[in-house]
């Protein structure tokens, strides 16, 4: 453990670090299995613990990265579509699509911004904008708000989780990043319950409207 910890120390101020956290945040907003919030976090922590890399640079990068990546899962959406690959019409995943376009159709501003804190979520939420034309000048602006937001709040958890652990930046690393899994999930359950309320809500709407009785 104290080799591990060494090592991580020492490559903590390294340059190359930015780059590949700058690709990963990118390739993460249309590519899934590449973890960004693992590395952010976890970049977080190490300046918390070490003092580098520096927070004030990792936020932007991180936040830039998921502009950018995002704005590629909505392209892929205008030009490609929803089914058009093998992938996207599994059941799982047709199905994120589904609870996509509806969210998009009842609350877009909300659903943008806080789905870029659920990973597959995200992906779902963004390719469906552009595949039904949700309009560009509404969504990028969202998704700066959203990028600036998740790159803020996971790297400032990792760094003061982090900070609590400067002896043990590997310890603090993990800590971090199973609270940033932990939050994700609630926040993904959370918006389950939203759109299932909204849903049963509406339902009974149109149940009592269609039991009105006409003149």
């Amino acid at each position: 453990m104290d080799s591990i910890n060494d090592f991580i120390i020492g490559e903590s101020g390294a340059l190359w670090l930015y780059p590949l956290l700058f690709a990963v945040c990118i390739i993460d907003g249309f590519f899934p299995p590449i973890p960004s919030e693992t590395v952010l976090v976890t970049l977080g922590s190490l300046g918390g613990a070490t003092g580098e890399p520096y927070l004030w640079a990792v936020i932007p990068v991180a936040a830039l990265g998921a502009v950018i990546g995002d704005n590629i899962a909505y392209t892929i959406g205008k030009f490609v579509g929803t089914d058009r690959w093998a992938w996207m019409r599994k059941p799982k995943t047709a199905a994120a699509f589904a609870w996509a376009r509806h969210a998009l159709d009842e609350r877009g501003p909300v659903i943008i911004v806080t789905a870029r804190f659920i990973p597959v979520g995200r992906i779902a939420v963004n390719i469906t904008a552009g595949a039904t034309g949700y309009p560009r000048r509404v969504f990028f602006p969202l998704t700066v708000v959203a990028g600036l937001i998740w790159a803020s709040y996971s790297a400032l958890m990792g760094h003061f989780v982090g900070g609590w652990f400067e002896s043990q930046p590997l310890l603090g690393a993990v800590i971090s990043i199973c609270i940033a899994v932990v939050v994700g999930l609630i926040v993904d359950k959370l918006m389950q319950r939203f759109q299932a309320r909204k849903r049963a809500a509406a339902g009974s709407n149109a149940a009592a409207k269609s039991e009105e009785p006409t003149s």
